[in-house]
């Protein structure tokens, strides 16, 4: 390292953003998280309910105020009208921290991601027509839509609309390829009309933790005996082979990884052209540790390890190998329905705790 590099050294993600095509997102919309992204080379931000619920309990004295004012403004919203608002105020004030950037980077990158309502999961009208709507919100929104059967046709529509989307609740190769064949026809129907594309960003997320934590609960369920150091591969390998594919083809969407679970969720992926998004306490950790930042992205995992995941866990083939999951088969793939559920409490817990305002319980003093 020069004396020029190491004088504006920050840190190890800080570092990999100025060196590598590797992005930063935040896995948060907290502005005191999200500040601290930013600082160490972050250009996104990604929002779902769970988050929400997370920033609203840590910040509820910053919020608190205008809950009770929604409560006043709209006297006949009901609860869940009042959250879904609270989640566009809270989008919206982190896509203004981001604006900048998505200026300076012509909307590859500067966005904030947005969920839709996850309990419209079956509905491709209903997730359009929010994604739309959310798109509308902000320049610089990515809009969130669920990588299963009816958000396949969801995705293609938004992005021939012009609303650039992250394909998220989303686990396996066969999801990531339909996501992409979606994404790439809704820009040729653009193209063809001679709408622009130029700054469209689309992403797709591969949850990587979720699918090892999947893996893990299989292990349990059908007496498995495996090495556990094997189960920490399985996301990692799927992204690994995922990007190979993209690049092959020539997608026109990166690839994100998220649900963290060990650092591999981050360093196996350094150097890629794709996102990293770590909520803010696996940021601290990873600028506090001394992981070698070098490219692995092009680094297979040991064979040994893919051939033993392969030969114990069908749901890690169906994950690993094109076609091994029809689009009408992602909505009961289990990490899917595991993940979708938890979105959905997420939502409830919300109106749980927007109704602590609206009709505070009388037995509590």
């Amino acid at each position: 390292m020069t004396h020029a590099m190491a004088s504006s050294y920050k840190s190890p993600l800080h570092e990999m953003t100025q060196s590598t095509p590797t992005c930063l997102w935040n896995d948060s919309a907290s502005e005191q998280e999200l500040t601290y992204s930013i600082e160490h080379g972050a250009v996104g931000a990604t929002c779902n309910p769970v988050i929400v619920l997370g920033v609203l309990k840590k910040e509820l004295s910053a919020w608190k105020g205008r809950i009770q004012s929604l409560i006043r403004e709209l006297p006949i919203a009901t609860e869940d009208d009042i959250t879904w608002q609270l989640v566009r105020e809270i989008s919206v004030k982190a896509a203004a921290l981001l604006k900048p950037i998505f200026d300076e980077q012509r909307g590859k990158n500067g966005r904030l991601s947005i969920q839709t309502d996850p309990r419209l999961y079956r509905d491709s009208d209903a997730i359009l027509k929010q994604a739309i709507e959310f798109n509308q919100l902000a320049e610089n929104m990515i809009v969130k839509i669920p990588a299963i059967h009816a958000g396949i046709r969801a995705i293609e529509e938004a992005t021939y609309q012009g609303v650039s989307i992250n394909a998220t609740v989303s686990f396996t190769l066969p999801q990531c390829i339909a996501v992409a064949d979606a994404v790439e026809r809704g820009l040729k129907r653009r193209e063809l009309e001679g709408k622009d594309i130029s700054t469209m960003g689309p992403v797709c997320t591969i949850m990587v933790g979720r699918l090892d934590d999947w893996l893990k609960v299989l292990v349990e369920k059908d007496d498995v005996t495996i090495d556990p150091g094997y189960l920490e591969w399985a996301g990692v390998a799927v992204f690994k082979k995922t990007y190979q594919i993209f690049r092959e083809r020539g997608y026109r969407i990166r690839l994100l990884s998220a649900a963290f679970r060990n650092h591999m969720h981050w360093s196996e992926f350094i150097g890629g052209d794709v996102v990293i998004s770590p909520p803010y306490s696996w940021q601290v950790r990873f600028n506090r540790s001394d992981v070698e930042l070098r490219r692995r992205i092009d680094e297979p995992v040991q064979s040994v390890i893919i051939e033993t995941l392969l030969k114990h866990f069908p749901d890690f083939r169906r994950a690993y190998t094109e076609g091994g999951l029809t689009p009408q088969e992602f909505d009961a793939f289990g990490p899917t329905v595991r993940t979708l559920r938890q979105f959905i409490a997420a939502c409830h817990d919300l109106d749980g705790l927007v109704r602590d305002f609206m009709l505070p319980n009388p037995d509590v003093s």
